[in-house]
C-alpha cells in the first residue's frame, strides 16, 4: 500500500506541512525553500478573474429529457423524440460582485450547457424574456452605469437612471427588474428563458425562428423587499445553498422546457421586429410548443472546477441551431468566449466541465494550459494531403438569412407596433393585480428617491409616465410628498436601493406567483400584444 505522503506538485516528497525552512529556529527564511516557494505560488494564483457580469452564481449538473415532438421544426439531435442529455447549469445575478448578497434585487442568469451527440448546445439566457438594452455596442456602458464609480468605488443611483432614461428601450426590463419578478424566492422557483430569438432548421433544409421558454414545475415563488434585505445581511449565500442543499435531499428541481415558433417569412411583416431583444411575442400570435423537461439532479464535486470554470457562450450551436439577426445576441457570439479565453484561458474548452462528448477534430493547437494533442503524424493545416479532417456544410447544418443593405450603422429597421414603452405598459396595466402595483410604486418610489439630479430625476419620472401616465402621476406625489432623497429612503430600510437592488421596503409575507400571461405559467390567456413569459 502506497504511503500518503504530502509531496509538491511534481511528485516529490516534502518535509514538514508546517515549519518553513530557516537559518536556525529563529533565523530568516531561506528563499529556496522549494516546497514553501511552490505552495504560496499556488495560493497566490488561486483565484480567476470573475465574471465582469453574473459574478456571483451557483449550478448543478442534470439531464435534459425529450417529451414533445419539434422534429417539424428542427434537426437537432438533442431535440429529437425521446432524446436525453447531460447538462450543467449556472445560475447568477447580473450586476453584483462574488461576494455580493444572492438577494439583492436583480435580474438573473439563467444559463444551460447541454452535451449533445453533435457538440456542445448553450442556451444562455436569464429570468426575463426580455433585455435593457438591443444592440450589444450599448453593452459595456449599460454595465459600467450599473457598476460602481471610479472615484468612491460605490454604486449611483444618478449614473443608473441616467442611462435608462436616455435608454428608453430599457422599459420593459426595469419594469420586470423593479417588480416581483425582481426578487426569487430561489433559483429553483423562478422561470428562465433564451431571451434571444434562434434559428431551427429541420431536415428538409426549412428555417424557423424560436424562443425558449423554461417554467418550473415546482411554480413561480418570490420574494418582497424586507424580506430579501434581511436575507442579505444574514446568508449571503442563500440562493447557492437552497439549491445545493434541495438536491443533496433528493429535492430536484425541474423546468418545463418550451418553445415558441415563428414560421420564417412571418418575421419580415410581424408587428413586432421579432429579433428586438426588449421585445417579447404575444402566446396568442405563436402559442407554447412542448420540447421537454429539464432536471438538476447532481451537485458539483468542486465549485471551482465545475462551475467556476464552466464557460457558457451563445456561440455553441449544433447541426438544426443557429442564430438570427438580433444584434445583442450577434455581438454576444463574440464577446462570451472572448471572455472567457481571458477569464479561464485559451484552452478554456479542454477543461472537463466544458469539454463536449462529441469527438473533437481541427488544426487548433498550443497555446496555455493545452493538455491534449494530437498524434505526431497528423496534419495541422487545411488543405492538406494527409487525410486530416475537412469540413462540411451538409453536416453543420447552418442557418442563413438574407440581407441586401449597405453596411450601415442604424437602428433595426421598426415594424409596425414597434415603440419603447408599449409592451411595459401592458407588463404594468394588464399583468401586475393591484398587491403588485404598489409594491411597484414603492420600489421606484424608493429607487428614484435615491437620484441626487434634479434633471435625472425628472426624466425619471417622464420614463414611468411613458410606462403609464397613472404610474408617472402617483410616482410624482410619492416624490413630492418627502419619499424622495437618499437619507429618507434609508430610513425606509432601502440602503439596497443605493447599491441598485432595492426591493420593497415595508415587511409583507412572502407570496407564490399568480398566474399571468406576461410573468408566470400558461394557464391563462391574456392580452393579445403581450405574451406570456
Amino acid at each position: 500500500m502506497t504511503e500518503n505522503h504530502t509531496t509538491t506538485q511534481t511528485g516529490s516528497p516534502v518535509g514538514s506541512d508546517a515549519h518553513s525552512l530557516t537559518s536556525g529556529p529563529d533565523g530568516a527564511t531561506a528563499l529556496h525553500d522549494r516546497y514553501l516557494v511552490e505552495k504560496l505560488a499556488q495560493f497566490n494564483r488561486e483565484r480567476i478573474p470573475e465574471r465582469i457580469v453574473h459574478a456571483k452564481g451557483g449550478g448543478a449538473f442534470g439531464e435534459f429529457v425529450v417529451t414533445g415532438d419539434v422534429t417539424a421544426y428542427t434537426k437537432a439531435a438533442v431535440f429529437q423524440p425521446g432524446a436525453s442529455t447531460r447538462t450543467v447549469q449556472r445560475f447568477s445575478s447580473v450586476a453584483g460582485e462574488q461576494g455580493s448578497p444572492d438577494t439583492w434585487r436583480d435580474v438573473r442568469g439563467f444559463s444551460v450547457k447541454f452535451y449533445t451527440t453533435e457538440g456542445n448546445y448553450d442556451i444562455v439566457g436569464n429570468n426575463t424574456p426580455v433585455f435593457f438594452i438591443r444592440d450589444g455596442i450599448k453593452f459595456p456602458d449599460f454595465i459600467h452605469s450599473q457598476k460602481r464609480l471610479p472615484g468612491s468605488g460605490l454604486r449611483d443611483a444618478d449614473m443608473q437612471w441616467d442611462f435608462w432614461t436616455l435608454s428608453p428601450e430599457s422599459a420593459h426590463q426595469v419594469t420586470y427588474l423593479m417588480g416581483d419578478r425582481g426578487l426569487p424566492r430561489s433559483w429553483r422557483t423562478m422561470p428562465g428563458y433564451g431571451s434571444h430569438t434562434y434559428q431551427w432548421i429541420n431536415a428538409a433544409g426549412e428555417r424557423f425562428w424560436v424562443k425558449y421558454h423554461f417554467h418550473a414545475l415546482q411554480g413561480n415563488e418570490e420574494m418582497h423587499g424586507a424580506e430579501a434585505e434581511r436575507i442579505a445581511g444574514e446568508d449571503a449565500d442563500y440562493y447557492r445553498r437552497d439549491l445545493y442543499e434541495a438536491i443533496e435531499r433528493g429535492d430536484f428541481p425541474a423546468w418545463k422546457v418550451s418553445v415558441q415558433v415563428m414560421p420564417y417569412e412571418d418575421a419580415k411583416t410581424y408587428r413586432f421586429n421579432p429579433f428586438d431583444l426588449t421585445k417579447v411575442w404575444p402566446h396568442s400570435d405563436y402559442p407554447l410548443i412542448e420540447v421537454g423537461v429539464h432536471t438538476l439532479t447532481e451537485n458539483p464535486e468542486n465549485f471551482f472546477a465545475q462551475i467556476e470554470q464552466a464557460a457558457f457562450s451563445p456561440a455553441n450551436t449544433v447541426p438544426g441551431i443557429d442564430i438570427s439577426p438580433d444584434k445583442m445576441l450577434m455581438a454576444r457570439v463574440f464577446s462570451y468566449p472572448d471572455a472567457q479565453r481571458y477569464r479561464v484561458g485559451t484552452n478554456y474548452n479542454e477543461l472537463p466541465v466544458n469539454a463536449p462528448v462529441a469527438p473533437v477534430h481541427n488544426y487548433s493547437q498550443d497555446g496555455a494550459g493545452r493538455h491534449g494533442y494530437k498524434a505526431a503524424s497528423a496534419p495541422v493545416y487545411a488543405p492538406n494531403s494527409f487525410g486530416g479532417p475537412s469540413a462540411s456544410a451538409a453536416a453543420a447544418g447552418e442557418g442563413s438569412w438574407e440581407s441586401d443593405g449597405a453596411l450601415t450603422r442604424a437602428a433595426a429597421t421598426l415594424h409596425a407596433e414597434d415603440d419603447d414603452f408599449g409592451q411595459a405598459g401592458t407588463l404594468y396595466r394588464e399583468v401586475y393585480d393591484d398587491a403588485a402595483k404598489e409594491r411597484f410604486l414603492d420600489t421606484i418610489a424608493g429607487a428614484v428617491g435615491g437620484v441626487t439630479r434634479d434633471d435625472i430625476r425628472e426624466r425619471a419620472i417622464q420614463y414611468w409616465t411613458n410606462v403609464d401616465s397613472e404610474l408617472g402621476v402617483a410616482l410624482r406625489a410619492r416624490l413630492e410628498a418627502g419619499f424622495a432623497s437618499a437619507d429618507q429612503a434609508e430610513r425606509w430600510g432601502s440602503d439596497l436601493i443605493r447599491e441598485c437592488h432595492a426591493g420593497h421596503p415595508r415587511d409583507r409575507a412572502t407570496t407564490r406567483a399568480r398566474t399571468t400571461e406576461h410573468t408566470r405559467n400558461d394557464s391563462t390567456e391574456a392580452p393579445s400584444n403581450q405574451a406570456q413569459a
